[in-house]
């Protein structure tokens, strides 16, 4: 194993030639009130995690360049931002929700021909597998088009009026303003949209951020953001997030962040805003999801739940499987199995047939893990399965630690990366303790058979964490179901209905119920004129 890792990178005969001919893209334009603005400022350089094996070393390879806007160029999308709302007078916040659906649905049909190019990009830039980048682009036109679904839903609820107590009212929903939208590295175009699309939909206006790494992936959707949108509507914001996100927070012009990172990071954002009280958050943030594996739990199934759920994408994903809690009457069999089914999956490169586990991104990410694998083994972690901990470049080998206690960092910290923690139990309470005492509560996930043991479980793990799998790993999907978390792991709620609620608020139109009354309202809607007050009902 350490030699296959050390000769892990291809030479560049080795290449395929669609990967071989792959030409660096120069994105020297970005987004700005409906035009694609050449930056003629400095550009970063894309790296890929990917490198080729030459006789002088390993050589990583360049992606592209990507704009670097300074905080003048930031402050400026700001402001087209804020035009294009005109507290909420703009042409896409009061068109018909009709109107806005309408024009998402260009973008999803303009969106579909890119599909090829943001696979490719996917793979270079973040090292995503070939079948895992196609996952994502598909998962992101369906979350798309049941948003869209969603939406006509609740304008259909919406659109009638009621009559309580003597007041003739409507209630509907109102965008609240300028969204900035910073997604992931690990899903940047599904988690990104799982904001965005909601907040646009709604009448918002955007800032797109793009992550630190999959910034190129939004490239080949510049041109189809502008021809759907009307100008000023969706607008990118490049560069350095230390450089450009502050002051567009102190500016106090961000009426919504939706934003996908740490806690940290989110913390010191809104703590930029000036009147933070005005300012919602939608934030999907750090999890430590457990897994418990009860002394009766099919190990069959739960390994194989376990490794999918913590070795998907190298274990990249804040659903995944961040520690295991294993009963002692079973660890070993467990662990044999788990080291087993770790040395079954495919390593290599993103382009290989039934990759598992492919570079990293994070270029300080390998030492990183390195640093947690080393301190466990300080405390008396073993490395359980063979080539557990090697490395190579961005490349870093899946490692099993056992046991793990909680004097090692491992134990809170979340890796998010191929390092699976294992941590043996007598007593129940062991693991819901660990889970009643985390920063985190995002999801959990219990192996068992016994109904009275996943029962005590699911009742002690419901007021700690947003969702409870049993006998399967922790996932986000269907997009139908609530996406949350308690403590530091999340702020509001996802699905493409709670979204669409997320990034709007309720208003009434409300009036006494006099014949005069009636007849004003009736002739507003009779006459359509009004967007807002309507009984339009959409099919």
């Amino acid at each position: 194993m350490v030699q296959k890792i050390a000769t892990i990178f291809p030479e560049a005969d080795q290449i395929p030639e669609q990967f071989r001919s792959w030409q660096p893209i120069r994105q020297d334009t970005y987004l700005i009130d409906g035009e694609l603005r050449r930056w003629e400022g400095a550009l970063q350089e894309v790296l890929s995690p990917v490198r080729v094996r030459t006789r002088e070393g390993d050589r990583q390879l360049v992606v592209g360049e990507a704009p670097l806007l300074t905080e003048a160029a930031a402050l400026e999308t700001l402001a087209v931002a804020v035009r294009a709302y005109s507290n909420g007078r703009g042409v896409w916040p009061t068109m018909s929700v009709g109107e806005r659906i309408q024009a998402v649905q260009r973008f999803t049909t303009a969106l579909l021909t890119t599909r090829a190019a943001v696979v490719t990009l996917l793979q270079w830039e973040i090292g995503k597998s070939q079948l895992e980048a196609e996952r994502e682009f598909d998962r992101t036109v369906t979350y798309i088009r049941d948003t869209l679904e969603a939406l006509k839903e609740l304008d259909r609820v919406s659109s009638r009026f009621v009559i309580q107590q003597g007041i003739i009212g409507q209630i509907r929903r109102a965008p609240l303003g300028v969204v900035l939208c910073m997604g992931p590295y690990n899903f940047p175009l599904y988690e990104t949209f799982t904001t965005l699309i909601p907040a646009l939909v709604m009448g918002n206006t955007i800032l797109l951020k793009p992550p630190r790494f999959g910034v190129l992936v939004f490239q080949p959707l510049l041109e189809a953001f502008r021809d759907s949108f009307p100008p000023g509507v969706v607008n990118t914001v490049y560069g350095e997030g230390e450089t450009v996100v502050p002051p567009l927070m102190a500016s106090g012009q961000v009426d919504v962040l939706g934003f996908i990172g740490t806690h940290k990071v989110a913390d010191a954002l809104r703590a930029f805003h000036p009147r933070p009280h005005r300012l919602r958050c939608v934030l999907g943030l750090d999890a430590k999801n457990p897994a418990v594996i009860l002394p009766d739990a099919d190990l069959d199934l739960a390994v194989a739940e376990c490794l999918q759920g913590s070795l998907t994408y190298n274990g990249q994903r804040c659903t995944a499987l961040k520690i295991i809690f294993v009963h002692r009457s079973i660890a070993d069999d467990f662990l044999k199995r788990m080291s087993a089914g770790i040395s079954a999956l495919s390593c290599g490169m993103p382009w290989d047939d039934g990759v598992t586990i492919t570079p990293l991104p994070e270029p300080e990410k390998p030492e990183y893990l390195e640093g947690l694998v080393s301190d466990a083994r300080s405390f008396g972690a073993e490395i359980v399965n063979p080539g557990g901990g090697v490395s190579n470049g961005s490349f870093f080998y899946p490692t099993l630690l056992y046991p793990v206690t909680p004097a090692m960092r491992i134990y809170d910290e979340e890796q998010f990366g191929p390092v699976i923690p294992v941590v043996v139990f007598d007593d129940i309470r062991e693991p819901i303790d660990y889970v009643v005492a985390s920063n985190y509560g995002q999801q959990a996930s219990i192996f068992g058979r016994d109904t009275d043991l996943l029962a005590q479980l699911i009742d002690a793990l419901v007021n700690q964490v947003c969702r409870i799998n049993v006998n399967s790993q922790c996932q986000r999907s269907p997009d139908s179901f609530p996406f949350n978390g308690r403590k530091n792991s999340a702020d509001g709620t996802q699905s493409v209905t709670d979204a669409l609620r997320v990034f709007s608020i309720r208003i009434v139109v409300a009036a006494r119920e006099t014949e005069a009354n009636r007849e004003i309202i009736s002739g507003i809607v009779r006459e359509r004129k009004s967007h807002f007050l309507s009984t339009d009902y959409m099919l």
